[in-house]
């Protein structure tokens, strides 16, 4: 089995190490990922301006290619420039931070997997929750224990999976949870500042939290310390409002 690795934190990030190191438990690994850090850019593509890449070595042997590009560039250049063969699996991470709630939305990380499943790959997203000192070993052998078990089910080619990982789950036997993402609003503030010259700028700040929901999330359940898995579709369309357009003529242009 060969497995295209990539992340947004870039390609000497220690997660993506980490994660390079289990997954050679499965077969082959091609890295192919962003030269600097890419957190944010969501599903951004390069298309106005050539991309460049290179390999990066460390010690005795290629670690994989660096692309002067987002995460998504880095799975399109890795399939059809750099793979050997086309993968059977993208995972994507692992990610300093946790990619939960609407943030999914504007994950380099979740990006890059979707970019996968757009390929018609099998592909996860790997999130651990920020910690200065992170053990992205021990995170690493848990993605690891999950994806085994995902391959075992078989998932349907193009299946895209978001995997997040909080700080508590990493001691003791974690407890996984298969669950919805949560698409409450937060996180929505900013503190005005000025410069020494005078100059108003703005940093955002987090706040305020997620507010507390009747069901159980993605944002919930890992609150409460549980590993949370999400399938997830990139297909945006309304199915509802489908229906709802349809119905009766429309009359334009007269």
């Amino acid at each position: 089995m060969l497995t295209l690795l990539t992340n947004d934190d870039g390609i000497f990030a220690p997660g993506l190490a980490a994660m390079e190191r289990v997954l050679r438990g499965l077969g082959e690994v091609s890295v192919v990922a962003p030269s600097t850090e890419q957190s944010g850019v969501g599903h951004a593509i390069t298309f106005l301006t050539p991309l460049t890449a290179k390999q990066v070595h460390a010690a005795d042997r290629c670690r994989g290619w660096a692309v002067d590009g987002s995460p998504a560039d880095a799975v399109k250049l890795g399939i059809s420039e750099f793979c050997p063969r086309r993968p059977d699996l993208v995972v994507s991470g692992i990610n300093s931070g946790l990619n939960a709630g609407i943030n999914v939305l504007y994950s380099g990380t979740v990006a890059a997997a979707i970019e996968g499943a757009f390929f018609g790959i099998t592909s996860i997203a790997v999130s651990l929750e920020w910690d200065e000192h992170a053990d992205y070993d021990r995170a690493a052998a848990i993605a690891g224990e999950v994806i085994r078990e995902l391959l075992a089910r078989k998932p349907a080619a193009g299946s895209l999976f978001n995997l997040n990982i909080p700080t508590r789950a990493l001691h003791g036997r974690p407890e996984l949870r298969v669950v919805p993402m949560s698409v409450s609003r937060y996180g929505e503030a900013f503190e005005r500042r000025v410069d020494p010259r005078g100059r108003a700028y703005y940093w955002a700040t987090n706040e305020p939290p997620p507010p507390p929901s009747p069901t159980e999330s993605d944002v919930t359940a890992l609150a409460s310390g549980a590993v949370t898995l999400t399938p997830l579709d990139y297909d945006l369309t309304h199915r509802g409002g489908l229906d709802a357009l349809a119905e009766g003529p429309w009359r334009i242009g007269g």
